[in-house]
């Protein structure tokens, strides 16, 4: 994959101590360019309206803690994807459809929480490693 959006760190030390300090709200609008959904389908994702990231992109503020890990959070689990699926349009594909090692739930619709977000990051990893049992 291209070079990150956002320099995610992989070390959780590092991403949490970014995330307190706040992220720009213009990475919500990087995500939605990275991973090709409509920008409405990932503001529900943040449970705030596109307007909200419109203003305080406008604003220049930064997201809160909690939207901030998220986001990073986001970053680093489409580019694993990426990774593991070999194109953004394969792993799409695959995050759309119900995934049988996340219980049958789509995987997008894990994205609402971060523990939501760690299952489908190991669940790529288990891809990854040809674990699918």
């Amino acid at each position: 994959m291209a070079a990150s959006i956002y320099s995610v760190p992989q070390d959780r030390n590092k991403l949490v101590f970014l995330a307190m300090k706040g992220i720009s709200a213009t990475t919500f609008f990087r995500i939605a360019d990275l991973t090709g959904y409509k920008k409405d389908q990932l503001a529900e994702v943040f449970n705030t309206s596109v307007k909200t990231f419109q203003r305080y992109e406008r604003e220049d503020k930064k997201l809160n803690p909690q939207d901030s890990e998220k986001a990073l959070k986001i970053i680093s689990l489409f580019e694993k994807g990426v990774d593991v699926f070999g194109s953004m349009e394969h792993f799409r594909r695959w995050m759309d459809k119900p995934a049988y090692g996340l219980g049958d739930q789509v995987p997008f619709e894990l994205l609402h929480t971060s523990g939501g977000i760690d299952l489908i990051m190991d669940e790529l990893i288990r891809i990854e490693y040809g674990d699918l049992a």
